[in-house]
């Protein structure tokens, strides 16, 4: 039986093309897997593990201190969630309890001087406002880090949009 509008020139039987397909499909399969054997024989293949192979268990590095001075960083590019500027050691962060917010709710914020939450925390994602915190925002530390004194894991040559295109007049 034939399908209405298919010709008969130049087409193939089926059975052909899906052998075709799966022949492609098998050479590009081992052609990967050949040159990923070659990058590990020669021991070209980018490492970010460090010298020991990462099949063998190494000691964790030591926890670098965190910097608690609770001076407010200013962020490197637009729409960055901030630093966490003091410790947070010991915060519950769970379904039932999120101590960030006895200091950083709208309600608190005025006596802990805690800058409050963004308004983006309390929209969902469609851009309703909702009478609460999202819960899609809830967990805190999704977005937001303690900043410490490590120094980088891989070079970085990272350069703040301010030095891209020149510091902007401040307002008068």
């Amino acid at each position: 039986m034939r399908c209405e509008g298919a010709s008969s020139t130049g087409s193939e039987p089926r059975g052909r093309t899906l052998m075709r397909g799966l022949a492609a499909g098998s050479f590009v399969a081992w052609g990967i897997l050949l040159g990923a054997s070659l990058a590990q024989q020669s021991g070209e293949a980018p490492r970010l593990t460090g010298p020991t192979p990462f099949t063998k268990e190494t000691p964790a590095p030591p926890m670098q201190r965190q910097i608690t001075d609770d001076v407010r960083r200013r962020r490197s590019y637009p729409d960055q969630p901030p630093l966490i500027p003091h410790a947070i050691e010991g915060y519950a962060l769970d379904l039932n309890a999120n101590k960030c917010l006895s200091c950083h709710s709208r309600k608190f914020t005025e006596q802990s001087q805690a800058p409050m939450i963004s308004v983006t925390h309390f929209q969902d994602r469609d851009g309703n406002t909702l009478g609460g915190v999202s819960p899609r925002r809830y967990s805190c530390l999704s977005c937001h880090v303690t900043q410490t004194g490590a120094p980088p894991l891989v070079p970085n040559t990272f350069t703040d949009m301010d030095a891209l295109v020149g510091r902007e007049p401040r307002g008068q």
